[in-house]
């Protein structure tokens, strides 16, 4: 054992819940935040984003090995300072309290609903998208008016720690805490009043048995493996060229990637020959910044396996950047189309994480969406389809997290639409006024009328009075 890794994971342990005790005194002690003080804590959020942008980028790409810079800009700090900015213009009109219908034998009270903050909010933040996974829920929880706790994963401190030092002068612990270096046996257990977790749903299933133990509930975003359905109307290379890209940016780390393509059988041929072309215009070599590399080794030996086991299996392997092989030293695997698959392969049993695309023909749409139904229900669906009918029957007969027509995981970038998913792939969600909702408590109050209207029949003792009233009560139309 290293006694140093372990006096520092005992340091951690008590700062984690040092500044929990503050962030829990402070909630008790001072006023909800104002609608301008929580519009002032987005606005300085927003300003250290756009300051640090730069360091921001090249934090994630040494944690990476290396990351897309333009991917990074494009995929996490713009849509990250953009929710922030949307999040502040719309603020006020969240914040104000909602009228609710009052019962007709209640005539003169009030009904009205108040968000209100939580309380002190964790969020557990993976690697894949260090900066939009951590800002954007933050993002929901600020507006709410909460206090926050931010872990990160082991294979993101170099920004865990970047985020610290800037964002440590600009807002008080009691208020907002990176915390590098804690662990999250250390972190979860901790009594918040809202826990959020980005991650498989296997280490979700965990979190929520331990926030369960504080009855804290939680937000969970856990991915899965996410269908694309092409429908026999639509254009090869059009849906070629979109699914390839959300496919292959961050090198399929993604939780709402294209995980397995269902293709009519007659088009097999077609995606395959358009994708070579398109995969070689945007990646002419292997180790061109513009192409990601896997986070870790262990990543890369899982998907050189899943690859080696596809092929034992009987399935062809197509590597899209030809003249390039799989690059140990650069954690690199070439964009792949994994022809011929079998639900008996591991790329079709779990969420691959990586830039392999299984491709699963289908001869008619019931038999691709009894493939889809037959499984956990995904965190994202992507349809292409040009006929408003298939449209609407594929929506009608799956279930899913969330849906982009006629491209792939753009429905994300909607600020005024929630995010999440739904059984195995998460609950709960976050974004745009969900986000506000979901890290609101939307207390009801009832105001009693200074004269309440038939309040005394109510009283005991019983009699004939109270049962006229009944016989009225229950004959009356509400609506």
């Amino acid at each position: 054992m290293n006694p140093t890794a372990n006096v520092l994971s005992i340091t951690e342990t008590g700062r984690a819940r040092d500044i929990f005790r503050r962030q829990k005194e402070a909630v008790l002690n001072n006023p909800p935040l104002s609608l301008e003080e929580r519009r002032d804590n987005l606005r300085k959020l927003e300003a250290v984003l756009v300051k640090h942008q730069d360091a921001i980028a090249e934090a994630i790409s040494k944690d990476f090995g290396n990351r897309s810079i333009h991917e990074t800009k494009i995929l996490e700090l713009f849509p990250a300072i953009d929710g922030l900015r949307y999040t502040r213009r719309h603020l006020k009109k969240w914040m104000k309290p909602g009228k609710r219908h009052v019962a007709l034998w209640f005539k003169g009270a009030r009904n009205r609903v108040i968000p209100q903050p939580k309380g002190v909010v964790g969020v557990i933040a993976p690697w894949n998208y260090p900066l939009f996974l951590v800002i954007s829920p933050l993002t929901s929880a600020l507006a709410a008016g909460n206090r926050c706790m931010i872990k990160m994963a082991a294979n993101a401190q170099g920004l865990c720690h970047l985020l610290h030092d800037i964002l440590a002068p600009v807002f008080p612990e009691d208020l907002l805490a990176v915390l590098p270096g804690v662990a999250a046996r250390d972190f979860t257990p901790l009594p918040f009043d809202h826990l959020v977790f980005t991650g498989s749903p296997d280490s979700g299933r965990t979190v929520m048995k331990t926030a369960g133990d504080n009855l804290t509930p939680v937000t969970l975003e856990l991915g899965g493996k996410s269908p694309t359905l092409i429908d026999e109307d639509f254009d090869i290379q059009t849906a070629a060229e979109r699914i390839l890209h959300v496919k292959y940016m961050n090198a399929g780390q993604t939780c709402v990637a294209p995980d397995y393509l269902l293709l009519p059988a007659h088009k097999v041929d077609d995606f395959v020959a358009a994708a070579g072309p398109i995969v070689r215009q945007r990646y002419p070599r292997l180790d061109t910044p513009d192409y990601t590399s896997i986070i870790d080794d262990r990543s890369y030996q899982r998907l050189t396996g899943v690859i080696e086991d596809a092929r034992a299996k009987g399935a062809t392997v197509v590597n899209l950047l030809e003249g390039s092989a799989a690059a140990a030293d650069l954690r690199k695997i070439p964009p792949t189309i994994l022809r011929d698959v079998t639900d008996e392969m591991e790329v079709m049993q779990h969420e691959i994480f990586g830039p392999l695309l299984p491709i699963k023909p289908y001869r008619t749409l019931d038999e691709a969406l009894a493939h889809i139904n037959s499984h956990e229900r995904p965190l994202a669906l992507y349809l292409f389809s040009n006929d408003r009918q298939v449209r609407e029957t594929v929506l009608s007969r799956t279930m899913s997290g969330g849906v982009s027509i006629n491209d792939c995981a753009m429905h994300v970038a909607q600020h005024d639409m929630p995010f999440g998913g739904i059984g195995n792939s998460g609950m709960g969600q976050y974004h745009g006024y969900e986000g506000f909702a979901e890290f609101s408590k939307l207390r009801p109050v009832f105001q009693q009328a200074a004269r309440p209207l038939g309040a005394s029949f109510l009283y005991p003792p019983y009699g004939k009075a109270f049962a006229t009233m009944y016989k009225i009560l229950i004959k009356m139309r509400w609506v």
